[in-house]
């Protein structure tokens, strides 16, 4: 029975353990008091205050602090933002809009249902804050914002195609490298988030390096190993999917193109030695006739045939040949029968058209 009782007491024990406590300082006289804490599932929404994502709204007391605690987060790390905003009750929702508050501070960091985390007094650039936690992971996007200023820094220091072009190769390296350094896919997501956006001058070198380099696919592994029902594996799947078939459809249809433009070629070829053969025949076809109607004559009306398509008159025949004109009637209709033909311009159409 005491051995009962006291496995029932760990166990209760463990479950009061099982909670989490986020806590900081909001400067009072800057921020209204109320401080939201939001979870987020969509990795392209991290940045930013959108309503659907708030689980939680607290009050600073008059020194500024605050601290959300409880036991209803998930017991693996997920991706959570604590923000302020100078957004009054009345005006809230129309500020949190389609994730835009411009007057707003936010501190994002990975966490999970037993974590105790500390944040820093001021809600400024996360580059310059340093989250105190028992998750070594949560301060991974701290640190990722940190190389990103680095990367915005060498672009801006020579705002020309040659430099932009040796950086996307560079820091996409750094940045992924960088990533994996970190043994948190959840922080690889922020990165590969940042550097796959349409909306940024990098995505056109994302989608390059996406058809040789095997780190989305390693990335992906990666994220079903640590996070196989979490939302962001789903939706990196998904996006991952969706790219390398727009890249593959890309790649075919420039095979297609390519195919065609020979073919078109080849058939134009075609037709040129077709046309040439059906040439070549037809004018040995016609040498073949002249050859078989001269033939029918006899080798004298031949030599009178050759004065004739010369348009030569008999007179002009007859002193040539040393003949008659007489004569050179003669064989003239006897051309004229054995030729089929009445004249001379019948002549003339049967040997030179």
């Amino acid at each position: 029975m005491r051995l009962k009782l006291t496995v029932l007491l760990l166990c209760l024990w463990s479950f009061a353990k099982a909670q989490y406590s986020f806590s900081g300082y909001i400067e009072p006289n800057e921020w209204q008091n109320s401080v939201y804490l939001s979870i987020v599932e969509d990795y392209r929404k991290i940045s930013g205050v959108y309503s659907e994502q708030i689980i939680a709204k607290t009050t600073a007391d008059s020194s500024g602090y605050f601290e959300f605690k409880g036991n209803m987060l998930d017991s693996d790390n997920r991706i959570y933002r604590i923000h302020v905003d100078k957004c009054s009750d009345a005006t809230q929702d129309a500020n949190h809009f389609n994730g835009h508050c411009s007057d707003s501070k936010e501190v994002i960091f990975i966490a999970n249902n037993k974590d105790t985390l500390k944040l820093p007094f001021s809600f400024e650039n996360q580059v310059f804050c340093d989250i105190n936690s028992t998750n070594d992971k949560a301060n991974a996007f701290v640190r990722v914002d940190s190389l990103k200023a680095d990367m915005r820094f060498a672009y801006g220091e020579f705002r020309s195609e040659a430099n932009r072009k040796l950086n996307n190769k560079k820091w996409f390296k750094t940045l992924q490298d960088f990533g994996k350094s970190l043994n948190e896919p959840l922080a690889e997501l922020y990165i590969y988030s940042y550097l796959s956006d349409r909306t940024s001058d990098l995505h056109s070198y994302y989608v390059e390096d996406l058809k040789s380099n095997t780190y989305y696919e390693n990335l992906k592994s990666r994220l079903l190993e640590n996070y196989p029902e979490a939302s962001y594996t789903k939706q990196y799947n998904n996006e991952l999917a969706s790219d390398t078939f727009m890249i593959n459809s890309s790649v075919s249809d420039d095979k297609t193109d390519f195919n065609w433009i020979y073919l078109i070629v080849g058939l134009l070829l075609f037709s040129v030695i077709v046309n040439l053969i059906f040439i070549s025949r037809f004018i040995k076809s016609k040498r073949h006739k002249k050859t078989e109607l001269k033939d029918k004559l006899s080798k004298q009306e031949q030599v009178v045939l050759e004065h004739l398509l010369q348009e030569k008159s008999n007179k002009d025949i007859a002193e040539a040949l040393f003949l008659s004109v007489s004569t050179i009637k003669t064989h003239t209709n006897n051309i004229y029968k054995k030729l089929n033909v009445q004249s001379r311009d019948e002549v003339n159409s049967l040997f030179n058209k």
